[in-house]
C-alpha cells in the first residue's frame, strides 16, 4: 500500500464446496460489500491495492476462494502473509458442513465434487477437507452450515457482518447443544455442565427448558454453579483480551449438557449476559433445544 491509497477491509470466504460459500457471499453482497468470486490467492494483494486507490476506493472487499484455485493452501498462506506485510488484516470466513449433508446437496444438483475425480462422490469430499485442513484451522471465523437452509445461513452471515466496520472489536457466538446429539464443530472454547445436577430427573422440571425461570433458578442454585460462572467469566475476559491483541474478530462458546434442553440452555444464557456487561456484542443460539 502507498500514500495514495487506503487500506480496504477485506474478508476470504473458503472452505468445503457445497457448504454454502456462494449464498455467503451474496449475503455480504446484500450488506454493501464488493464481492469477487473464484479469485486465485495470488491476486489477493493486487485486489487490495486496486480496491484502495483513493479515487473509487472500495471500503469493504469480500474475496471468494475455494479448490479450483490450485496449491490452494501455500498460495492462500503466501498472500495473507504478503497482505499482513503491507499492513492489510484480512479475516477469514470457513464455511463447512457434514459429509452427510454435503453429498445430500450435491445429489440434488446433480453436480460432482470438484476433487471427485473417476471417484466417489465421499471421495471428492475427503479429498478436500485434507486440503483445506489447516486453513480451517487458522480461520477467524468457521461457520457450520449442517442443517440450514440458506435463509438461516444468511441470517448468520447477516449477523456476524451486518453492523461490521471492520474494526477488531469481538463478537461472541454462544451456543447451547447436547453431548447425545455431538460436539459443534465451530466450537473455539467448549464448557461442560454435566457436573451441574441434570433437572431432567425432576419430574416438574422435566417437561420445561433453561430458559423457564423454575429451571434455571434450580440449574444456578447448584452448588458450584454461581462459583463456575464467576471463575469462567475472568477466564473469557482474559481470552477477550487476548483476542483482541491477537486480532481475533469472532469466537464460538459452545456450552453442553446430556441433552442440551435444560443446563446448558441456563448457563448459556447466564454466560451471555455476562459477555454483554462487559460489553461484547454477543449472540446466543440453542441448537438442541426441541430436539427431545
Amino acid at each position: 500500500m502507498t500514500s495514495e491509497t487506503k487500506i480496504p477491509d477485506i474478508v476470504i470466504v473458503t472452505g468445503m464446496s457445497g457448504a454454502g460459500r456462494s449464498t455467503a457471499a451474496k449475503s455480504l453482497e446484500d450488506l454493501d460489500w464488493f464481492v469477487v468470486d473464484n479469485l486465485p490467492p495470488g491476486l489477493l494483494a493486487t485486489m487490495a491495492d486496486l480496491g484502495g486507490r483513493v479515487k473509487d476506493a472500495v471500503p469493504r472487499i469480500a474475496v471468494v476462494v475455494d479448490v479450483r484455485s490450485r496449491a490452494f493452501t501455500e498460495d492462500l498462506h503466501s498472500s495473507i502473509a504478503e497482505l499482513e506485510a503491507r499492513g492489510v488484516h484480512p479475516r477469514v470466513v470457513f464455511l463447512e458442513a457434514s459429509d452427510a449433508d454435503l453429498v445430500r446437496r450435491f445429489e440434488s444438483v446433480r453436480r460432482p465434487h470438484p476433487l471427485q475425480g473417476d471417484g466417489r462422490l465421499v471421495d471428492g469430499i475427503a479429498r478436500e477437507r485434507e486440503l483445506v485442513r489447516e486453513v480451517r484451522a487458522e480461520a477467524d471465523l468457521v461457520i457450520d452450515t449442517s442443517g440450514l437452509n440458506v435463509h438461516e445461513l444468511r441470517n448468520k452471515i447477516i449477523g456476524f457482518f451486518g453492523n461490521d466496520t471492520g474494526e477488531s472489536s469481538l463478537r461472541a457466538t454462544v451456543v447451547s447443544f447436547g453431548y447425545k446429539y455431538g460436539l459443534p464443530v465451530d466450537a473455539d472454547l467448549v464448557v461442560d455442565c454435566r457436573f451441574l445436577p441434570n433437572p431432567h430427573w425432576v419430574p416438574e422440571l422435566r417437561p420445561k427448558t433453561g430458559r423457564d425461570t423454575a429451571v434455571r433458578d434450580y440449574v444456578l442454585g447448584q452448588r458450584g454453579a454461581k462459583e463456575f460462572l464467576d471463575a469462567y467469566a475472568e477466564v473469557l475476559r482474559l481470552l477477550a483480551d487476548g483476542y483482541e491483541r491477537e486480532g481475533k474478530h469472532y469466537v464460538t462458546l459452545a456450552v453442553g449438557c446430556t441433552g442440551g434442553k435444560h443446563r446448558s440452555v441456563a448457563m448459556a444464557e447466564q454466560i451471555s449476559a455476562r459477555l454483554r456487561d462487559a460489553g461484547i456484542d454477543v449472540q446466543v443460539a440453542h441448537r438442541d433445544l426441541g430436539r427431545e
